[in-house]
């Protein structure tokens, strides 16, 4: 197979092509995250909650946050698994990654220890779910110990554990509290189950379609990977040492940029080693820093202009004063006019989407 050889440039394309971030916006939700293949969720809202961030950054205006709950609970188009928010026609890797799932010995020693406290769920979400957790007794044997919060949290330990077993799901939320049901009640009922090889295949597949380019390894990620194995075909990039994987479909695409105000849950902006190798662009979420040693801001968000990640904007959505406020624009380029005039559209936008008052 003949490996590609690409510039920087044609690699950036891609990459932002891929993720859906050109001028050709898309207008369907539950197809964008098809593409994309899942919506991180995150409880960190200092703009907007991240996996709205994402969509309305892909869909614009025409996105309404009641759409995605809409697609959870009601259409049941879409579901939540482990922090991710995905497509339906995609439960059945799910189920197929939870008939092989293993996970700590002392997760799989406190579930054999607890089997009449998993019972005693499974039958309270049978007879009265969905629920949330605190309206589950808790009948633990054994209790959960850790030295951190998750420390004697018996029912919420039990109930993400079951649903990594997929024995139970999200049937929704009440705010951020979590409503859990029988998986049987949440996801579809005739669905095909592939082998786990299979997924593993197919999860590689789609994450390259998403991405565009990527490495076929990549140092292990929390909750989705940023490698894709041997999907694709080979490639390599003027100027970046090593190997990539592309997604041939790809390769020779035409390309409008557009500019575009990232989540730093983002998936174009995710990898941060990809992020430098590629765009040429530094970047940590800083929340987690404490305030006078962070660079860009608290929550600042990633600036794209057509194949270039040009800057970073720290802003802040102050819904009790009801204004969007931006505390200040990191300039990674000089901002030409194009990209000023840009990035202000992008703001103007921004602040309508949230019903707030734009303050510079």
């Amino acid at each position: 197979m003949p490996v590609h050889e690409l510039t920087k440039a044609d690699a950036r394309r891609i990459a932002v092509r891929a993720q859906l971030l050109d001028a050709g916006r898309p207008t369907d939700l539950v197809e964008t995250l098809t593409h994309l293949t899942f919506l991180q969720i995150d409880p960190t809202a200092a703009i907007a909650p991240a996996a709205d961030l994402v969509a309305w950054t892909r869909l614009g205006s025409a996105y309404d946050p009641a759409d995605l709950r809409r697609a959870l609970e009601q259409d049941r188009t879409l579901f939540e698994h482990n922090a991710l928010v995905r497509p339906m026609a995609d439960v059945g890797l799910c189920l197929a990654e939870a008939a092989a799932w293993s996970t700590y010995e002392k997760s799989r020693v406190w579930l054999q220890n607890n089997d009449s406290f998993r019972r005693d769920v499974l039958e309270r979400l049978g007879e009265a779910g969905p629920l949330t957790s605190r309206d589950i007794p808790d009948t633990a044997v054994v209790p959960w110990a850790s030295t951190g919060w998750t420390n004697n949290r018996n029912v919420t330990q039990m109930l993400e554990l079951l649903m990594m077993r997929c024995e139970v799901a999200i049937a929704g939320r009440v705010g951020r509290e979590r409503l859990w049901d029988l998986a049987e009640r949440v996801y579809v009922a005739e669905v095909d189950v592939p082998s786990v090889d299979e997924v593993r295949r197919l999860r590689d597949e789609r994450r390259l379609r998403s991405l565009g380019i990527a490495r076929a390894k990549s140092t292990p990620m929390p909750i989705e990977p940023v490698d894709v194995g041997k999907a694709g075909e080979p490639a390599v990039v003027e100027g970046v040492p090593g190997e990539w994987r592309v997604d041939p479909e790809a390769l020779g695409q035409g390309f409008e940029g557009r500019t575009a105000l990232l989540s730093p849950f983002d998936r174009l902006v995710y990898d941060r080693v990809r992020a430098q190798e590629l765009f040429d662009f530094e970047y940590v979420l800083e929340m987690y820093k404490p305030k006078e040693k962070r660079r860009w801001g608290y929550f600042a968000l990633p600036v794209l202009h057509e194949d270039r990640l040009v800057g970073k904007l720290d802003a802040t959505a102050d819904r009790k004063r009801g204004v969007l406020e931006v505390n200040a624009i990191h300039e990674d380029v000089r901002f030409t006019r194009a990209i000023g005039k840009g990035v202000q559209v992008e703001l103007e936008a921004l602040a309508s989407w949230l019903g707030l008052e734009l303050r510079q």
